[in-house]
């Protein structure tokens, strides 16, 4: 029998990192697993299942900071003498928006950079580069891996630096593929579709209507966290080299599809601004996400305090550039022509109450603001 390959994840304990430990263990897919991040899992608020996922004895923790080449050095170095890793998968980076360029410049792309470099001197199999489909061009026809880019986020745009440069890297003896994700939501995330989320918390707290800009047709696709993890280990083993593939569900999700799921989960009736509102906040959207925030924050730092709830990682925050008028509509079909087949193909109410129900197990969302659970309705 083969042996199973050995894993090195970096930035690990985050959102995606956490899924794809879990993910690797619940299979029994890998002989060993290093996960490495800054972030400690015992402070990384992981719920009881990733929990146990991280405390299998496949998986090792090593702290580090990945803006520094020593700390690097020392995560791809086996200590225990098992050789190098077959496959590197990079999450690490910034995630956090509306930061400024310099801290996206040195946790983005330097961080990938110099991980890669490492990874090129251990002789490693893969190196999978984690991206993001906000690198496309936000037009209404969904993009393809050979679409024309315009980065509408700073991440997205120090993202495709990185696999730009990365590129260049790619060769037999170094094989680099890159993986372009929609919105990924799942059990475990706290920036994603979570703030909706949580607006849905709100409004149902304030007994008021829910309104987003733009429209209900506006794009937002969406792949499931774990059919990213599955998509990603399938890519280790099956991508093709220096390629990049698409990873969105079948879905089509928009915003009139997301708004149909928080209105049952909630029981708040939604919509959307009117044409002279959209109008304004195309020339005012600093100012009109700034009023947007003061809105959601305020009362859900009081539901919080009422449930009792002192340190929840849940925010309703909204930075300006991701509530641009920017869709995210992506073409999926390559990964799918590879062999590829998606577990989660449509979001429905039953996974996005998963992701509300952890967080009520965690202590981290008030436990009493959904409706009854039903039968799983397809979007």
């Amino acid at each position: 029998m083969a042996t199973k390959p050995r894993f090195l994840i970096l930035g690990g304990v985050g959102f995606i990192g956490r899924n794809l430990v879990q993910h690797l263990v619940d299979n029994d897919l890998a002989s060993k697993i290093r996960v490495v991040d800054k972030v400690m899992p015992m402070m990384g608020n992981l719920d009881a299942k990733f929990k146990a996922a991280f405390e299998n004895p496949l998986v090792e923790y090593k702290q580090a900071s990945l803006t520094n080449v020593k700390s690097i050095a020392n995560a791809f170095t086996d200590e225990e003498g098992g050789g190098d890793y077959d496959f590197v998968i990079n999450l690490a980076g910034e995630t956090k928006y509306g930061q400024s360029e310099d801290v996206y410049k040195e946790k983005v792309l330097d961080v990938a950079m110099k991980c890669a470099e490492e990874a090129k001197k251990h002789q490693t199999k893969r190196f999978i580069e984690v991206s993001t489909a906000q690198v496309y061009d936000a037009g209404k026809k969904s993009s393809t891996e050979t679409s024309s880019t315009k980065p509408w986020t700073l991440i997205a745009k120090y993202k495709l630096e990185v696999e730009n440069k990365l590129k260049e890297m790619n060769s037999d003896e170094f094989q680099v593929i890159f993986v372009r994700p929609a919105l990924v939501y799942g059990p475990g995330d706290v920036a994603g579709f979570a703030p909706r989320i949580i607006c849905g918390a709100v409004y149902k707290y304030e007994k008021e209507k829910m309104k987003f800009l733009w429209g209900s047709s506006l794009k937002t696709n969406t792949v499931h966290v774990r059919d990213l993890a599955r998509a990603i280990v399938f890519l280790c083993e099956k991508g093709n080299p220096g390629e990049i593939y698409n990873v969105v569900d079948k879905n089509e999700t928009d915003q009139g599809k997301t708004n149909k799921i928080l209105e049952q989960i909630f029981e708040i009736k939604t919509g959307f601004t009117n044409v002279i509102e959209n109008t304004y906040a195309r020339a005012n959207l600093k100012h009109v996400t700034e009023i947007s925030n003061d809105k959601h924050l305020q009362p859900w730092s009081d539901l919080c305090k009422e449930q009792k709830i002192m340190n929840s990682p849940l925010t309703p925050y909204l930075d300006k550039e991701v509530l641009a008028n920017n869709s995210l509509s992506v073409d999926g079909s390559k990964l799918e022509n590879a062999g590829f087949t998606y577990e989660i193909p449509v979001m429905e109410i039953s996974h996005v109450r998963e992701i509300i129900d952890r967080w009520i197990e965690q202590g981290i969302f008030p436990g009493d603001l959904l409706s009854p659970k039903e039968e799983p309705v397809q979007a």
